[in-house]
């Protein structure tokens, strides 16, 4: 899994604006949407036992061990443009996604 220099600079901004400098990025695969599971991603104080702990450009990204076998392989980007402006996770794992681009099959 891997985290561009965008998207890290996005979290870094959101940090600051939302006082969490402190907190790291936790990311999970959870159930949910119409494709069958969706993409969670949210600031955590704490690392969870059996954690896989990321370092990438000054953060750390805390993954679970159950997200981590759907996300390995993954990039994040931050994408901003006329029509989106958001995470954009590129899943290697995933077999589709539905049309809003939400959710994803495995």
């Amino acid at each position: 899994m891997n985290i561009t220099t965008k998207a890290i600079e996005k979290v870094q901004e959101i940090a600051i604006k939302q006082n969490l400098v402190s907190y790291s990025l936790r990311i999970a695969v959870v159930g949910g949407g119409c494709s069958g599971f969706s993409y969670d991603i949210d600031f955590d104080e704490s690392e969870q036992p059996n954690d896989f702990v990321l370092e990438e450009g000054g953060i750390k990204v805390y993954v679970d061990p159950m997200s981590f076998q759907y996300l390995d392989g993954t990039k994040i980007d931050y994408i901003e443009s006329f029509k989106f402006s958001g995470f954009h996770f590129e899943n290697p794992n995933a077999t589709g996604t539905c049309g809003c681009g939400s959710s994803f099959t495995i």
